[in-house]
């Protein structure tokens, strides 16, 4: 059985992977980020799953198969504990995955406050990058096939941090910049959070706040972050699914390499949720599970 499920997903993937059009990097801002501008031309470093030296934050461009696209898309925050980025694994395999159901992905490489001489901020430099990159893709829904009140979130790890600052803060956009870009709202429509950190999560969940998928291993030590966000959400009466599998630690990622089957087939129990949610369809939505 456990054969043919891995077959089953080999034949599924590699059909996606030749249906989509190459992915393609766009920067987050033309001219540099904001006062590193001189910084856009260094190289970032890539080595086997990681991604470092990301003075040039950009989003990797990950749309569906025409016939497949559903309007809605989501902006990928990979985690890495801000030192690096696991970007094959937590950022173009939940790509490739969220466009094989027709939702259109951006993996984000946002500036990483911890790595080795640094000049970024967490709170500050990952926060701007994640708005802009949510900022971007919403100015640009009508150019991808967007709907651009469908647009969410994911992140693991501490790309979950990322998804925290931007989606409990004040998102409105300033009506007269002079950057069309920054007069969009940066707020996402839901939110994803794989195995998240603390960073982020305020005291309270605001009775406004985006529905939320919530996934964590009982054995991972961030579990409590979860329970957390599921105690706030529930007493913010905000909707919110949440999933504690018994076993598979920290970092498993989309799933592909466990044995385990509840962690193998997490990605499923997250394209139910986004159907249920009515946010693959907003015209089944139902006065029991409404679109908020």
């Amino acid at each position: 059985m456990k054969a043919q499920l891995a077959i089953g997903f080999l034949i599924v993937l590699g059909s996606t992977v030749t249906a989509q059009e190459a992915p393609r990097e766009i920067p987050l801002w033309p001219n540099g980020a904001p006062g590193f501008e001189s910084r856009r031309n260094e190289p970032t470093i890539a080595k086997d799953y990681w991604v470092r030296n990301i003075h040039n934050p950009s989003i990797t461009v990950y749309l569906p198969p025409k016939e497949k696209a559903t309007g809605a898309a989501v902006v990928i925050c990979p985690g890495g504990g801000h030192r690096e980025l696991v970007f094959n694994a937590e950022g173009d395999d939940p790509a490739r995955y969220l466009a094989s159901i027709g939702v259109a992905a951006f993996a984000l490489k946002y500036r990483l406050g911890r790595e080795a001489g640094s000049p970024y901020s967490i709170e500050k430099h990952a926060r701007e990058d994640g708005q802009r990159a949510m900022r971007l893709v919403r100015s640009r829904a009508r150019e991808w096939s967007l709907d651009p009140n469908r647009i969410g979130m994911m992140g693991f790890s501490a790309g979950g941090e990322v998804v925290s600052m931007v989606a409990f803060n004040p998102g409105t956009g300033a009506a007269n910049a002079a950057d069309p870009i920054d007069r969009e709202s940066c707020r996402p429509d839901f939110l994803i959070m794989i195995y998240p950190g603390p960073l982020g999560v305020p005291e309270t969940i605001p009775a406004d706040a985006p529905p939320a998928f919530l996934l964590v291993a009982n054995d991972d030590g961030l579990a409590k972050v979860i329970i957390s966000l599921l105690e706030k959400y529930r007493a913010a009466r905000v909707p919110v699914e949440a999933h504690i599998v018994a076993r598979g630690g920290h970092g498993f990622n989309m799933g592909n390499r466990s044995r385990l089957l509840s962690v193998h087939g997490w990605p499923q129990r997250m394209a139910d949720w986004l159907a249920d949610s009515a946010i693959l369809n907003p015209s089944k939505a139902t006065p029991e599970n409404p679109r908020k």
